[in-house]
């Protein structure tokens, strides 16, 4: 668990950590550098969940040996599936990372919600969900690893 109590914004006890993988994880199908490192220092604190369209159908071998679970959605709206999975494991101890439009209503749902501008973008529908905005996934999942990062961005 991943505790931090944000002066103006509240208290997070985050349990789950849930991502989309191609444009937040992953360019082009492939893992960004760091993600790995960072998904397994992470693991010690949080269960990792990827919940994925796998556009380029390569998820399951770059995630091998990275202790998390994948999910693959059917096509077809995927922004409530995963809306759907982030409900089911408890919305209120969630924190979900994305970049693309399906990913908008898991993030608005979770406790908290981070948005990730890699070289595919990011739907402003989902900027507009967010709580956080990085320019990388590494620096987004640092702020887990570093959650006084956390409280000066979020705090009023």
């Amino acid at each position: 668990m991943i505790e931090v109590n944000i002066p103006g914004y509240g208290a997070l006890r985050l349990d789950y950590l849930v991502l989309d993988h191609n444009g937040t994880l992953a360019v082009d199908g492939i893992l960004a550098p760091g993600v790995r490192e960072c998904l397994e220092k992470l693991s010690e604190d949080l269960t990792i969940f990827v919940v994925t369209a796998d556009t380029f159908g390569k998820a399951r071998a770059q995630l091998d040996g990275i202790p998390c679970e994948l999910t693959i959605l059917p096509p077809g709206n995927q922004d409530r599936g995963k809306l759907a999975f982030v409900e089911k494991l408890g919305s209120d101890r969630t924190v979900c990372i994305g970049n693309g439009r399906n990913d908008a209503l898991m993030l608005k749902a979770s406790a908290l919600g981070i948005a990730v501008v890699l070289a595919e973008g990011a739907a402003v529908a989902t900027l507009n969900s967010a709580d956080v905005v990085c320019v990388g996934i590494v620096p987004a999942l640092e702020l887990l690893l570093n959650p006084l990062r956390l409280t000066a961005t979020l705090r009023s």
